[in-house]
C-alpha cells in the first residue's frame, strides 16, 4: 500500500501519528476492543486521509466527523467495534453498505481478502474510489447503487456490514450471506436511533440475531430501507 503523507511539516505528520496511537490505546483497547487484527488495521489506516483537510486536527477524536454530501465518517470506536463484531478471517469476502469517504472499507481491507462497498451517492462513490486507489487499497471495490439491495453479483459474502440505520434488516442482505456468515447492522423503528445487531446465517433458512448496543447512524435510504 502506498504510504500516506500529510502535507506540511514532519512535525504535523508526527503529531497525527501520536494522536492515532493515543486513539488506539485509549479509545479502542482501553474500551474493550480485543481483536489484534482490528487494532493493527486501525493503527495502519490514516483517518486524516478520509476527511477534509480543515478537520485533520480532529482526525483522532473519538467522534463522527462531517464529509461530503451531508454525510459523516463514524467515530473510530464504532468502526472498530463493528469490525470486531464481524468476526473476520483473512480469506473472507466482505460487503459494506455505505462507503462514505472509504475509511471503514480501508480498515476492513487490512484484515480480509476482498471488500465490496456499495454507495448510493454518485459523488461519494467516485471520490472514495479515487481516494482508495490513490492510497493503494487495491482489494476494495466501490460500486454505486442501492445498498439495501446488496450487491448480488459477487454474493455470497462471509460478512456484511451496514453503516446506516435501517427500519428492519433488508431481506436481500440476508440472502447474500454465506452459510455461517455474519451481518452487522443498525436497526430501529425511527431514523434517529438504532440497536446494533449481529445476524448469523446458520443454514439455508435459519438465522440467529444478537443485540449488541445502542447506536445512532444516518438513515439507510433505498428500496428496502427508509
Amino acid at each position: 500500500m502506498t504510504p500516506w503523507r500529510v502535507g506540511g511539516t514532519p512535525d504535523a505528520a508526527g503529531s497525527l501519528e501520536r494522536r492515532r496511537d493515543i486513539m488506539v490505546r485509549e479509545h479502542l483497547a482501553g474500551r474493550g476492543i480485543r481483536s489484534q487484527a482490528v487494532i493493527r488495521a486501525m493503527e495502519e489506516v490514516p483517518r486524516e486521509a478520509f476527511i477534509p483537510e480543515q478537520l485533520w486536527e480532529h482526525a483522532y477524536d473519538d467522534n463522527p466527523l462531517p464529509i461530503d454530501e451531508g454525510q459523516t465518517i463514524s467515530q473510530p470506536y464504532i468502526v472498530a467495534y463493528m469490525t470486531e463484531a464481524l468476526e473476520l478471517g483473512v480469506s473472507d469476502r466482505v460487503l459494506e453498505i455505505g462507503t462514505g469517504s472509504g475509511y471503514a472499507a480501508a480498515v476492513l481491507s487490512r484484515i480480509v481478502a476482498t471488500v465490496h462497498s456499495v454507495e448510493r451517492l454518485e459523488g461519494l462513490a467516485r471520490s472514495a474510489r479515487e481516494r482508495l486507489d490513490r492510497l493503494g487499497y487495491s482489494n476494495v471495490l466501490v460500486h454505486e447503487g442501492d445498498g439495501t439491495l446488496g450487491w448480488p453479483e459477487h454474493a455470497p459474502y462471509d460478512a456484511i456490514v451496514v453503516t446506516a440505520g435501517a427500519p428492519r434488516v433488508p431481506p436481500p442482505l440476508l440472502h447474500q450471506l454465506a452459510i455461517g456468515g455474519r451481518l452487522v447492522i443498525p436497526v430501529g423503528p425511527v431514523p434517529e436511533f438504532q440497536l446494533l445487531v449481529r445476524v448469523r446465517r446458520l443454514n439455508e433458512d435459519e438465522y440467529r440475531t444478537e443485540e449488541l448496543c445502542g447506536v445512532r447512524f444516518v438513515p439507510l435510504i433505498g428500496a428496502k430501507g427508509w
